[in-house]
């Protein structure tokens, strides 16, 4: 116990990375995912053939391993393309790398989430939207979206779920999230199972909060409807 009390600062500061990457990668993936969604349904063909081949590949890759792939294998390959310009070389920061890899992989989940969504909206409220006068835009933002979005509640919740937890894997690319800080504490103290415990207990509490606010959202987005019973 005193040595968790001792590495407890520490441990904290690792969760508010945890975190501060959680939120960033889920921006980047929603943004990501409503684009895709986007891509998806439109009547282009090369566009909707390129979001395919983008959330296949991407569902059908181990999230290590595109870890990996982005902070190695992009770094290599942007330093050879520098060395031929001769330009200097740079090294990718981890906090980016870590962001940027979670907000690709997930932007692929989101965009099927998104997509389902999109079209369980009745188009016969979107064509009354546009004979009452409406603009396109009025449609989407009165319309479309906001029923979209109670479609997609659930499948978004469970989208960060599962994203929050896999923020764990930023600590193999070595930045200091909890994960890694605990590790690094159980091996000086030789109290892993301490360490690891913790941590469980801090994403507990990060996905118990979570799990709150999305049930508050989703009875905000839920107004009016009626729930059928059976």
């Amino acid at each position: 116990m005193e040595a968790l009390i001792e590495y407890s600062p520490s441990l904290l500061a690792g969760a508010w990375v945890t975190l501060q990457i959680a939120l960033l990668s889920v921006l980047l993936a929603v943004a990501t995912g409503l684009l895709g969604a986007a891509c998806k349904l439109s009547g282009f063909l090369p566009l909707r053939l390129w979001t395919m081949l983008y959330t296949t590949l991407v569902r059908g890759v181990p999230d290590l391993v595109m870890m990996m792939l982005v902070f190695y294998g992009g770094q290599l390959l942007l330093n050879e393309a520098l060395d031929r310009l001769g330009w200097d070389f740079i090294e990718i920061d981890p906090f980016v790398a870590g962001v940027l890899t979670i907000g690709f992989i997930f932007g692929a989940y989101f965009t099927e989430t998104f997509r389902g969504a999109f079209l369980a909206v009745s188009s016969g409220q979107l064509e009354a939207g546009r004979a009452y006068g409406m603009s396109t835009w009025q449609v989407f933002r009165r319309i479309l979206f906001p029923q979209m979005l109670r479609f997609a509640l659930p499948g978004i919740g469970n989208n960060w779920l599962v994203l929050l937890k896999s923020t764990a894997i930023v600590s193999l690319i070595g930045l200091s999230d909890m994960t890694r800080v605990a590790d690094q504490a159980g091996r000086a103290t030789h109290q892993p199972f301490t360490f690891y415990l913790a941590v469980c207990v801090l994403y507990l509490a990060l996905t118990a909060l979570s799990g709150h606010v999305l049930g508050r959202l989703t009875k905000r987005y839920s107004a009016g409807v009626r729930e059928a019973h059976i």
